[in-house]
């Protein structure tokens, strides 16, 4: 399923890049047309050839044509074979060097141009074909013409090389203008080709993770409920019901025992197993006192200095996954600044914003700049930055972000972005 969905990405990527690659063929077609127009005027007018105006017209109507319906499968979003695009207007500006004297007429330079194009935009056995096409024209045009009548006082090489000259220079800032232009769309496609092949590996490395946590699930169901059962008999027993030390130290182990229950749980959640648990209905302010109380009950010893900025509640649906998110970042904070952690509750642009925040030493540039990549982690162990690698993707799928980024006066600032008509509606996001 992800390997298809990310198939299907790079298609729409690759369609968004031929459409913007069309886009640039009709602006260069557009100054194809003045340019011809230009060329005629100036030949008929001020250089006195004759020319087979109503035939030069009729071809270039046919660029219009052919222009105004790339427009329309533009405004469709439609992507023609580009490689057919490319010959018909090799095969336009055939005709137009065919009415004007074939190999003789000096603007036959400008197959260079339509080469260059087919090498950028086409793969390279339809760029082949392109080429021998070019060489069957180019033979077609010097059998096949209408001779270039110039005035009898017009020296056919000044003329000739002047046009050339022209051809030349033409071919030389439309090459650069639109090539350059046609490689950046083809970086870009090629940029966002590698961010969804990197998203796709996430995504099944997820997966794998979803199937161990599965297993691990499994195995430590059994002893996690016979823990809990001995700890139950242990509450009971004379020999500790009596020993109020004991006693305590029970009641934390089954708070540990709990804990561990919840871990797998939200684990298996987030790498991607269905739990088929039922949304909760609560409010933003109501979500967050279950974190900060869940949380403070486990790290009695931590301070969390937490901080509602939200403004007026709302009703969202909840469950134990996205609590499990959040206290997956603070757990990571406590980690690295035991004694206090900071949790700021903020309302922004339609999104539900906890800023968490460390006093800890912060995060080193390397794993800043690959930050949500799995074993990517200032901390020592196999294993490491596991947690925040399934937040940064869990939420991700919401629709929201995770930002992190190194604080002035030392410490760390962790930013979970949750988009708020996300979480008022019923959703499967893990």
């Amino acid at each position: 399923m992800i390997r298809s969905g990310a198939t299907h990405d790079a298609a729409l990527s690759g369609a968004d890049t031929d459409l913007k690659n069309l886009r640039l063929l009709v602006q260069l077609r557009w100054l194809a047309i003045a340019g011809q127009l230009v060329t005629m005027l100036v030949a008929e007018l001020a250089l006195h050839i004759d020319l087979p105006l109503p035939r030069m017209a009729m071809v270039l109507g046919a660029l219009l044509a052919l222009n105004l319906l790339s427009l329309h499968w533009l405004r469709r979003k439609r992507v023609p074979s580009l490689s057919w695009v490319l010959m018909v207007d090799m095969l336009l500006l055939t005709a137009q060097l065919g009415l004007t004297g074939g190999g003789r007429n000096p603007f036959i330079a400008l197959y260079l141009l339509q080469v260059t194009l087919a090498a950028v935009l086409l793969r390279p056995s339809e760029c082949w074909r392109f080429v021998g096409l070019t060489a069957l024209l180019s033979a077609f045009l010097s059998a096949f013409h209408l001779p270039l009548r110039l005035p009898e006082y017009e020296p056919f090489f000044t003329t000739y090389l002047a046009g050339m000259l022209v051809a030349l220079l033409i071919n030389a800032v439309l090459i650069v203008t639109f090539v350059t232009r046609i490689n950046r769309n083809l970086r870009d496609r090629d940029a966002r080709l590698a961010a969804m092949r990197q998203q796709a590996a996430e995504e099944d490395h997820i997966v794998r993770m979803g199937l161990l946590a599965s297993g691990a699930a499994h195995e430590l169901g059994t002893p996690l409920a016979s823990i809990s059962v001995i700890l139950s008999d242990w509450r009971t027993i004379p020999a500790t019901s009596g020993d109020a030390e004991l006693q305590f130290d029970i009641a934390q182990m089954q708070k540990a025992v709990d804990r561990c229950k919840s871990i797998v749980s939200g684990i298996l959640m987030s790498s991607g197993e269905l739990r088929g648990e039922t949304l909760i209905p609560s409010s933003v302010h109501g979500f967050i006192a279950d974190v900060v109380n869940e949380w403070t009950s486990i790290h009695a010893t931590a301070t969390l200095d937490h901080q509602n900025r939200f403004g007026p509640d709302m009703p969202i649906l909840t469950d134990t996954a996205l609590r499990q998110l959040v206290t997956t970042v603070l757990d990571n904070a406590h980690e690295v600044s035991p004694q206090w952690v900071g949790l700021t509750v903020l309302r922004k642009d339609g999104n539900l914003v906890l800023q968490v925040e460390d006093r800890g030493p912060g995060f080193r540039p390397a794993v800043l700049a690959d930050f949500g990549k799995p074993y990517n982690s200032t901390k020592a162990g196999q294993g490491r930055g596991l947690g925040l690698f399934l937040v940064v993707n869990a939420i991700r799928k919401l629709g929201g972000d995770v930002t992190a980024s190194n604080l002035s006066g030392g410490g760390a600032l962790v930013t979970l972005t949750l988009p708020l008509k996300k979480l008022s509606v019923a959703r499967g996001y893990i």
